[in-house]
């Protein structure tokens, strides 16, 4: 009986499990780094994916925003080990986000505009 490695369990040539895709690096169209992904949002309903949400900015750890980023904007580039976006650290600074103590409301109000922003197909439709 052939055993599996913790690696193929967690990832295939096309799957990868969301614990591996937590913290993998995003890098903007200039292939530098701009953050990390803290957490992938599924539907429950769907099972689509819906964000990825990106950690950036602080120092350490501390003081760092959540970007909630419309998971379609996203595409993983075997060339850099991460993933990356269309976005500049500066657009990304100005779009929708939210800290610890701020939380963010995940709503379809909040969705529409996340969405508007990355003009992006919204993945209910």
């Amino acid at each position: 009986m052939a055993t599996t490695t913790s690696l193929e369990t967690r990832e295939t040539a096309n799957l990868i499990g969301s614990d591996k895709v937590e913290g993998t690096a995003v890098y903007g169209p200039d292939q530098k780094k701009i953050g990390s992904v803290e957490r992938v949002m599924i539907d429950k309903i769907s099972g689509r994916v819906a964000y990825a949400v990106l950690s950036f900015g602080g120092f350490l750890g501390m003081g760092e925003d959540d970007y909630p980023v419309p998971w379609s904007t996203l595409t993983y580039d075997t060339n850099l080990g991460g993933y990356r976006v269309n976005l500049t650290k500066d657009q990304l600074e100005k779009a929708p986000k939210y800290s610890e103590s701020q939380g963010w409301n995940w709503s379809r109000e909040n969705d529409r505009r996340v969405y508007s922003y990355y003009q992006a197909q919204p993945y209910w439709e």
